[in-house]
């Protein structure tokens, strides 16, 4: 499926007497601006695609998955976002991910791809968590979600280089079995290795930008 998105902005400069005393100092322009993030920018995403967005710092990375998210939606795919993930504060994890599961083993293998193995965390609540541990178990909650689409902005950014490229490696192999689109932004690159992409996105500031598809990715 290819997607199409285009996006600009608007800026104002609201004329109160410090701006305009600032601009008098600095020598700036109050003339509005527009900026153009996206210019008719054509992604061709498949079934099973990984998709590795990154660039610097406010580049427009997400605004990309933004839009995508939203085209993707309004095609009537189930995307489930990362940043949408609720968790239910007052239940332990292990209940909280396939709890109608006779079994325990799902769930546990489920912790295994994320880098939750510390049987003591399994009891815990979600408040109980450090912060990584938490992020590892929203992502059991992204990969439990049965979508089409796994979105995940700042990507394993709250953890150490080591257990994301480990946790990077881990998602991308679930992913493609299941056929899903894994879709991903962050500013670091030291993950491409691990999440083998079959389309990298490389955003720089405006509208340029640089877009590769690998067709010999696949599952490792």
């Amino acid at each position: 499926m290819i997607y199409k998105l285009n996006k600009q902005f608007t800026t104002e400069v609201e004329r109160t007497q410090r701006v305009l005393e600032c601009a008098e100092m600095f020598g700036l322009g109050l003339d509005d601006k527009t900026f153009v993030v996206l210019n008719n920018l054509e992604i061709d995403i498949r079934n099973g695609d990984v998709v590795y967005i990154t660039g610097q710092s406010g580049s427009g990375k997400s605004t990309i998955l933004h839009e995508l998210r939203k085209q993707m939606k309004d095609q009537g795919l189930k995307v489930c976002d990362f940043s949408d993930i609720k968790l239910q504060p007052d239940k332990p994890i292990v209940d909280q991910v396939y709890p109608t599961e006779k079994s325990l083993n799902k769930t546990l293998e489920l912790f295994s791809r994320v880098g939750l193995s510390d049987a003591n965390l399994f009891l815990r609540k979600p408040a109980e968590l450090s912060d990584g541990q938490r992020y590892r178990f929203m992502l059991a909650k992204l990969i439990e979600s049965n979508a089409d689409v796994w979105m995940a902005d700042e990507f394993l950014a709250l953890l150490d280089r080591t257990t994301a490229k480990v946790i990077a490696y881990n998602i991308q192999k679930v992913a493609r079995k299941q056929g899903v689109v894994l879709i991903v932004a962050t500013t670091h690159k030291d993950m491409v290795d691990d999440l083998n992409p079959s389309l990298y996105i490389e955003k720089r500031y405006q509208d340029k930008i640089k877009v590769e598809r690998d067709e010999d990715s696949t599952v490792r």
